[in-house]
């Protein structure tokens, strides 16, 4: 063996004895590289090697593993070899001789029919022959069940995956239950593989595809509940079930009888949407109900602040600042240029001063929390203090997907600001809750005009809906020049109200009209021109709503790759797809990655790309993360792509000192109110948009997407009855 990986994969060598495939005649007693997916190898083994041998570029010839089968030992002189080894216990030379000289040399497949076989060999007493039965069932079991599992479907990744789990039950699970394995198997992998042994109108998956249906439903629509009709339409569409409308009641009342779903009136809930919603109400009100306090001299203590940071405070943003201070929950919402940043420094300027705080006492009294690392970072700037990820700050592993900061283990901070609310889905926002003590006071700051959450819910505006809690909108906005125009244009777009002359010119803004099919050469001139300026790939972000098609994302990042950080032979770069990665490429990070502390949306650089021997020869990229430095190797660079052009939803809790956003009949899918608002309000020096003012026009006025179906705020409003 040369290399083992904790998934099962291995690299190593092994000799050829023989084989059918004529171009490898050459090799019969010869020694050459494998590389695969294996459950256990043992040296003192044969193996039977399906696969190809290649040649690497980088590391040579190698003989590419799909799958593989453990060679019964065979003749004579083998099975005593494998019977006296040590992997059968009890069962020295001598008892191997007299094994196969009484049951042939087909000993080992008797000894597995019957274990009271070895029972006929002098000398071996039943306890012994159990002995000797249970050590070949055992060695012999693992690779059973991963030909059985490679038979039905599953590839050698998801059987070892399925083995790891169950070890020598993984076979029962999966023909007991095998929608069990959806924590480490996609539902897709599973259904397929359940077809290949039941019928397709087979119970146990009607009831899995009821619930996955309620699941890619909540992410569709982003909604916590459901119609029948819907569920009913969602079962045929997906999985081409087609049952009677009252065998679907039958099962979705087997299924909420079992706790799977919650059922109110016409209202049909995935069990965990409903909870998450409720424990939020039960713990918001009951953080809200604690005692409030007071803040005497409460004006002079601003002036105070005022004169420390030379800002000047209107009235709202006061009011703002007094209710966080006073209050247990208080929400801060404003659009752009509305100071949302500089009430949270003002807030925690004010707390430790009224609590005397030093800075270890601050660190222990004050969160300061985002749903994104960008999102924290620009807190941390504003406050200059530590903030992080609600991930972080809840400690989320990974590999088991659960916070270890829970209802059980709690965080005791007396103050938590969180910034970015709206970006918050109901099992976040739960999982927070469920993190902190109610003996506290929680600030929530955002914009309820962005677009919500990826995951179900729409927490900010159900909040501040409810009535329940103090609450504080900023409308004025402060502009940076009196022809800036941007934070006035978020607004316009927020209320509908698009100024006939959005297409003029301003200091910080520009429409530049064009067709859809001149879109990417209007932005590779307006980036050559920047970038004759000084402006560099991180000081401009361009920003569309999809990928694909010509003015796509991924397009977009081919031609602005080649803008600023063309191809060099002083610049090292690996391949990955169709993708060419190179050093000072602008990244963006896809998954949470709490172990390096890199998060979904994060954007970095790669600074160095390195041949490293040890303990295989391998590419890794080192990407730096605003000073966080992680190492990528090739299979972790699934979890990044290109940040050139990024999409408006990833830009969220971002914000970027020149912002180009393409607008093109093309998105018409993506064209609307709130996705065009939170693009534009991501930009703070300038926005340069490029295309169609009808497009532009048309997503204004389209608000589609404005509701989901929740019942958080009536879950709250019954807290309060």
């Amino acid at each position: 063996m040369i290399f083992e990986s904790d998934n099962g994969y291995k690299v190593g060598l092994f000799r050829v004895k023989e084989t059918d495939d004529e171009e490898m005649k050459d090799y019969v007693n010869k020694t050459i590289t494998f590389t695969g997916y294996f459950a256990d190898i043992n040296g003192e083994d044969y193996y039977k090697l399906y696969g190809s041998y290649i040649n690497n570029n980088r590391y040579g010839m190698q003989y590419q593993v799909v799958s593989y089968e453990r060679e019964e030992p065979k003749g004579r002189d083998a099975v005593i070899d494998f019977l006296s080894s040590s992997l059968v216990k009890g069962c020295g030379e001598k008892t191997a001789i007299q094994i196969v000289d009484t049951l042939g040399d087909d000993a080992i497949n008797k000894i597995k029919e019957d274990y009271m076989n070895l029972v006929k060999v002098p000398g071996i007493s039943e306890v012994k022959a159990r002995r000797i039965y249970n050590s070949i069932v055992k060695y012999q079991s693992t690779d059973e069940i991963i030909i059985e599992l490679k038979r039905i479907g599953f590839t050698i990744n998801e059987a070892l995956s399925i083995l790891n789990r169950h070890g020598e039950y993984s076979l029962d699970v999966v023909n007991t239950n095998i929608y069990s394995l959806i924590d480490i198997i996609d539902f897709n992998k599973l259904d397929t593989v359940f077809l290949n042994l039941k019928a397709s109108d087979a119970k146990e998956r009607v009831m899995a595809c009821l619930i996955e249906s309620f699941k890619r439903l909540g992410m569709k629509n982003g909604d916590t509940y459901f119609y029948r009709e819907e569920i009913f339409n969602a079962i045929r569409e997906d999985f081409r079930i087609y049952i009677e409308s009252d065998e679907l009641d039958v099962y979705l009342e087997e299924l909420n009888v079992n706790g799977d779903i919650i059922i109110e009136g016409d209202r049909y809930y995935l069990a965990e949407y409903y909870f998450y919603e409720k424990d939020i109400a039960d713990n918001l009100c009951m953080i809200n109900s604690m005692s409030i306090d007071k803040v005497s001299k409460f004006d002079d203590l601003i002036i105070n602040i005022e004169n420390e940071t030379g800002v000047k405070y209107n009235t709202d943003q006061k009011k703002a600042i007094k209710n966080a201070l006073v209050n247990r929950v208080s929400i801060i919402t404003g659009g752009p240029g509305t100071g949302k940043t500089t009430i949270i420094d003002a807030i925690v300027r004010l707390y430790i001063r009224l609590h005397n705080l030093n800075y270890k006492d601050i660190l222990n009294e004050i969160a300061l929390l985002a749903p994104t690392g960008r999102a924290a970072k620009k807190i941390s700037d504003t406050t200059g203090l530590p903030a992080m990820t609600i991930h972080r700050y809840l400690k989320w592993n990974k590999e088991k997907n659960e916070f270890q900061i829970n209802e059980f283990n709690k965080n005791y901070h007396k103050l938590v600001i969180v910034d970015e609310t709206s970006m918050i889905d109901t099992y976040l926002f739960d999982s927070l809750l469920k993190g902190i003590t109610h003996n506290i006071k929680l600030v929530l700051v955002g914009d309820n005009n962005q677009l919500p959450s990826v995951g179900p819910g729409l927490i900010l505006n159900d909040l501040i809906e409810s009535d329940a809690f103090v609450y504080t909108p900023l409308e004025h906005i402060y502009r940076q020049s009196e022809n800036s125009y941007i934070p006035i244009l978020a607004k316009e777009i927020k209320d509908h109200e698009i100024d006939e002359n959005f297409m003029v010119q301003r200091d910080d803004y520009n429409f530049l009209e064009t067709n859809t099919n001149l879109i990417k050469e209007m932005i590779r001139r307006i980036c050559l021109l920047s970038k004759e300026k000084g402006l560099t790939e991180e000081d401009i972000q361009v920003l569309a709503p999809m990928y694909r098609g010509e003015n796509g994302i991924d397009n977009l990042n081919v031609l602005l790759q080649d803008i600023f950080n063309p191809k060099s032979s002083k610049k090292k770069e690996i391949k990955y797809g169709d993708v060419i990665y190179r050093v000072n490429d602008k990244v963006l990070q896809l998954v949470n990655d709490p172990d390096n502390n890199v998060f979904n949306g994060d954007i970095g650089y790669v600074r160095r790309i390195n041949t490293v021997m040890e303990p295989k020869k391998k590419d890794v990229l080192l990407i730096d993360f605003d000073g966080t430095e992680v190492l990528y190797e090739r299979e972790d660079l699934i979890n990044i792509k290109h940040a050139y052009a990024i999409t408006i939803h990833k830009s969220q809790g971002s914000e970027f000192s020149h912002v180009i956003m393409p607008i093109s009949k093309a998105y018409y899918k993506m064209l609307y109110n709130k996705l065009i608002y939170t693009g534009v309000s991501r930009a703070k020096k300038s926005l340069v948009m490029i295309g169609e003012p009808e497009s532009f026009i048309m997503a204004v006025n389209n608000d589609y997407s404005t509701r989901r179906k929740t019942t958080l705020k009536q879950h709250i409003q019954n807290n309060l009855e």
